[in-house]
């Protein structure tokens, strides 16, 4: 039975800061897990993350936590999607920080060599000890079986294994006789296509030592094809449609071509043995023969120029060859084992890539700029190397990286890039391509950067100023000579007050309460609005105001989040309790899983409040019914269901004691151009979350989700981000 996989995160309350460097170690880890040296990230935790099918990525450009909440209602699929939020520290360039390339490393010397990003080791042509390939393997040359992967190697880089879990059917080559340094060397390639199964074959090349072609031959997948791959594969529809071969003919084919001390060899051979269903016990695998640090690989497109002067896998063409990439991974294996390690470590493969690297750069660079010395500048500028790029480390999945997008994406050759021109065809390319990556970046926006940015603040002001009228009450009438203490007393049981003013412009006094939190304020409309209080019969409310007339809608909202699921906000408390008195306290709750108290985040005292989570719904109903009316070292308690639990408790207090630097008439005038454009983005964010749902619902199940609204950090000032995660189930939410 197939494990699901589950994800746990820690971000009740305070822990939901989440820096660039903590985001990259969850994507590195969801990516390549343990197998490829990558650890757990520290702030969450994936459970079976073997069984991950994809990992995506959704970025919403020039976007941050503003967007999230001031089109709260708007967002209504991505807000019950997915169950974790957390608060991303905001970054100048957002997609750069995200792929690991924020700090580049100069060589010290160029003349002499390169900087070892992992040993600080100078690499240069009389002392190579510092080369993944010598490390690997020593300077000597040695026989092909010196080569060849061994069975631990191969359980590591997910070659069929007999006997192992998911490889029952496979059928065996029976070359099970021992191999020597003589034995016969085979180059072996398939293309695929994606159908219901998986990704099943629809062309297979086998090349024998001297580079001939024995087999060469399109195959009828079983299932219907739901993607072709053909810009990659090079097979359509109508090249299949006579095609008679089925996958069993080509078992049959292969077993009986292959000598039985036969020795395999590919890049990322993993990928096309389990795609021919087979098992074949001697393998060369040029993808990790010729070795690099942080579990890279070099993609064969680069070896074959590098090495061997060939150039494979030309764009004029459409799709690769599989007999010429069978041909090209023979011969580099070849070169390997006649020239010996020494040899090939003296090419200096990394700095070949970084040259060629950079070369790209200049002449993307080249054709956007004017001609002039902006571009001769940094070609005469010594060559940087960049700390081992997150982009990079993914090629260990034996596949390219997907971003797609409509800004100025990569110019590293390490992603499949498709820059596309709205973000209805980045959906389009995301439902056809997503499926056949394990790993992409989708990024979408709601329009020029220069409106985002520039409008930044007044959206801003916008949601501030209606989380303030929603942390407002009014109370009263009250009697001319109404105690003042015992008002602030009573209204201070709902929880912690930020401020308290008597209203002087009515016939009779009314009082003007806000409160730190937004469950205080509701607690305080529900159990206090035709209360007695101070001697006088009150009613409690909201400021009316245009921007509050939906604010029930948002309560009602905000309690049935996904964030707030299993969670209870309890006041009332005595500021002398400590968190461990509390945990004592509520033991007898049953299913509790975490509390939360409230702090100032300035002189770190707790709140008379705090928020408890339940592991199931239900228990946290029965926990209400419980409480209400508790008494707890003398003090009566109340509560309700939380609304803000999460990261937003933060947010608010954040946004509550920050003040605005912006003249006021620069900020009038962006509030007048932002009343013009905000019908119009209500529409884009409506359209924008309808586009997650598609693509949320088109993801395999067991496919890891994380949504990011990158925050602001520019010259119109800096604002957080927002994350949003989950791993996508059968019932289609995000598992927690």
């Amino acid at each position: 039975q197939e494990k699901s996989c589950r994800l746990s995160a820690a971000l009740l309350g305070e822990d939901c800061e989440i820096s660039h460097d903590q985001l990259y170690e969850l994507l590195k880890y969801a990516a390549l897990g343990k197998c490829h040296n990558a650890a757990q990230p520290s702030w969450c935790r994936i459970y079976h993350q073997s069984h991950l099918a994809g990992v995506v990525v959704v970025v919403l450009h020039e976007m941050s936590q503003v967007h999230f909440y001031r089109f709260y209602l708007q967002f209504k699929h991505l807000r019950k999607l997915f169950r974790h939020r957390f608060t991303l520290t905001p970054s100048v360039d957002f997609l750069a920080s995200l792929c690991g390339e924020g700090t580049d490393l100069k060589p010290q010397n160029t003349a002499q060599g390169l900087t070892s990003t992992s040993s600080e080791c100078v690499t240069k042509s009389s002392d190579l000890q510092c080369d993944p390939i010598i490390r690997r393997y020593g300077e000597k040359r040695q026989g092909l079986t010196s080569y060849t992967l061994t069975l631990e190697e191969q359980k590591k880089n997910y070659y069929p294994i007999k006997g192992s879990p998911g490889c029952k059917d496979y059928i065996s080559t029976e070359c099970d006789q021992q191999r020597t340094d003589s034995s016969p060397l085979f180059g072996l390639d398939c293309e695929m296509c994606l159908t219901a199964k998986g990704n099943e074959v629809t062309r297979v090349s086998l090349v024998d030592a001297r580079g001939r072609c024995l087999l060469n031959e399109l195959v009828k997948p079983e299932r219907t094809v739901k993607n072709y791959r053909t810009r990659f594969s090079g097979v359509t529809k109508k090249m299949l449609l006579p095609v008679k071969t089925r996958l069993s003919d080509i078992q049959t084919k292969l077993k009986q071509m292959l000598p039985h001390d036969a020795v395999l060899v590919g890049h990322s051979l993993n990928a096309d043995l389990q795609a021919l269903e087979m098992i074949h016990p001697s393998v060369i695998d040029t993808s990790l023969l010729f070795a690099r640090t942080e579990g890279r690989r070099f993609k064969l497109k680069f070896l074959a120029k590098a090495v061997l002067g060939k150039e494979i896998q030309c764009e004029q063409k459409l799709g690769h060859d599989p007999t010429e990439d069978a041909r090209a991974a023979l011969e580099l294996a070849q070169f390997f084992i006649e020239q010996g390690p020494a040899k090939v470590a003296e090419l200096n493969l990394e700095m070949l890539l970084t040259a060629e690297k950079l070369a790209e750069v200049s002449k993307n660079k080249a054709v956007l700029q004017p001609q002039g010395c902006g571009v001769q500048k940094q070609l005469n500028e010594p060559p940087r190397l960049s700390k081992p790029c997150f982009l990079d480390c993914l090629q260990v999945t034996g596949q390219k990286p997907l971003l797609l997008g409509r800004q100025g994406l990569d110019s590293s050759g390490l992603c499949q890039s498709n820059r596309s021109t709205s973000n209805k065809q980045i959906l389009q390319r995301a439902l056809e391509n997503v499926p056949l990556s394990m790993f992409s970046i989708i990024q979408f926006s709601l329009g020029p950067e220069s409106v985002a940015s520039h409008l930044h603040a007044a959206l801003h002001e916008k949601v501030r100023s209606k989380l303030t009228d929603m942390l407002t009450i009014y109370a009263g009438p009250f009697e001319e000579s109404f105690c003042l203490k015992s008002v602030k007393k009573e209204f201070g049981r709902c929880g912690p007050i930020q401020s308290l003013t008597v209203v002087t412009e009515t016939f009779q006094p009314y009082v003007c309460v806000q409160y730190e939190v937004l469950e205080a304020a509701q607690l305080a409309v529900e159990s206090l609005n035709g209360a007695e209080v101070a001697g006088s019969c009150i009613k409690v409310q909201r400021p009316v105001t245009a921007a509050m007339l939906d604010c029930d809608v948002l309560i009602k909202e905000l309690e049935l989040d996904v964030e707030n699921e299993g969670v209870i906000y309890v006041a009332g408390l005595k500021k002398s309790l400590t968190e461990t008195d509390l945990q004592e306290e509520f033991s007898q709750l049953k299913d509790l899983e975490a509390l939360f108290l409230p702090k100032d985040l300035q002189s770190g005292k707790h709140r008379n409040c705090c928020f408890l989570k339940f592991q199931k719904s239900q228990s946290a109903v029965d926990a209400l019914e419980a409480i209400n009316g508790w008494t707890m070292k003398g003090s009566e308690l109340r509560s309700r269901n939380a609304l803000a639990s999460g990261h937003l408790w933060r947010w608010i207090w954040q946004m509550n004691h920050s003040n605005g630097k912006q003249g006021k008439h620069i900020f009038f005038e962006k509030m007048e151009q932002l009343s013009d454009s905000e019908q119009g983005l209500r529409k884009k964010v409506k359209k924008l979350d309808h586009h997650i749902k598609k693509l949320y619902r088109s993801l395999q199940n067991n496919t890891l989700c994380v949504v990011l609204f990158p925050g602001l950090n520019s010259t119109h000032g800096s604002q957080p981000g927002l994350g949003l995660m989950g791993i996508k189930n059968e019932r289609g939410r995000s598992a927690c």
